[in-house]
């Protein structure tokens, strides 16, 4: 028996509170995929990370859900690194860390934001508003009313990113069972759904992130997609945002995260994504696997 630390996490935090709860283990060498299931489905979070030793990066990280690894997690990796920052194992600068999604530089500044380089956006499949109004409970002309496709955006996981109209967002009643089957018939995550926020706002628009597929009924905070819909926001209404964008998520689940984006372009397109965010931890739990 192996007695395993899980540093219990909630990312994205606004003002100390709400966020996404993340499990992080350090010293994660010498855990087998099977224990780090097994660590992942007793801590019971969307995610799990693991922290492993790396030849090239400084760090490698997996990320497990209760039902099986990821190639990667923006709100987990958020977590580990104000972790690391937090306890004293890291200091503020620029690490590389390595996931199955690819290498990508994460960015600690002093007062604790956390930001994450993700891959540049892979812009796939477009779905028809009669095909997702099935899966998200909202007529087909609601969704038609935005004039803003529905599109599989990834900078790190694919998601549909699903623009619903202002006031819609949070009557959005997902159909599990359909979008498990549609999920996997496409091999996409889940559902990034958003609805613009009024121009006098600071946030630029309020989201919500169902997984089903993940054993992710709802989540309160999601780093990749986040990038993603940064990455469609620029695309699709290049002229009505600057290339940075404040997401609220997690208001249904009466959960409020924050979560920063940025996008840089040039000419020929985006050259870069991050993602950013404040994390606390909330306690720590010993697992013997």
């Amino acid at each position: 028996m192996k007695n395993v630390e899980a540093i219990l996490v909630n990312s994205f935090t606004a003002n100390g509170t709400g966020g996404n709860p993340a499990g992080v283990v350090l010293d994660a060498d010498y855990l087998s995929n099977e224990e780090k299931l097994q660590i992942a489905q007793v801590v019971g979070y969307s995610e799990t990370a693991f922290v492993s030793q790396d030849n090239e990066a400084d760090f490698e990280v997996s990320f497990f859900t209760v039902t099986g690894e990821v190639d990667f997690c923006g709100h987990a990796t958020l977590a580990v690194f104000s972790t690391m920052y937090q306890d004293g194992i890291i200091s503020e600068g620029k690490y590389l860390q390595r996931t199955k999604a690819g290498l990508f530089v994460v960015t600690i500044e002093r007062n604790g934001l956390v930001v994450m380089d993700q891959k540049l956006p892979e812009y796939r499949a477009q779905f028809s508003y009669e095909l997702i109004s099935e899966l998200v409970g909202l007529d087909s002309k609601v969704l038609e009313s935005t004039r803003l496709p529905i599109e599989v955006v990834s900078t790190g996981l694919p998601d549909i990113i699903v623009p619903v109209p202002y006031g819609y967002l949070d009557k959005i009643q997902v159909n599990e069972n359909l979008t498990i089957n549609f999920c996997k018939r496409h091999e996409v995550i889940g559902i990034h759904a958003f609805e613009l926020c009024e121009k006098t706002s600071m946030v630029t628009a309020s989201c919500r992130n169902f997984a089903p597929l993940f054993g992710i009924s709802e989540e309160s905070a999601t780093g990749s997609a986040s990038g993603a819909l940064a990455c469609y926001l620029t695309k699709h209404l290049p002229n009505t945002h600057s290339n940075s964008f404040i997401f609220e998520q997690g208001r249904a689940m009466k959960c409020i995260s924050k979560i920063t984006a940025s996008v840089d372009s040039n000419e020929q397109g985006i050259i870069k994504v991050r993602v950013g965010g404040f994390a606390h931890k909330i306690g720590r739990w010993e697992i013997s696997v």
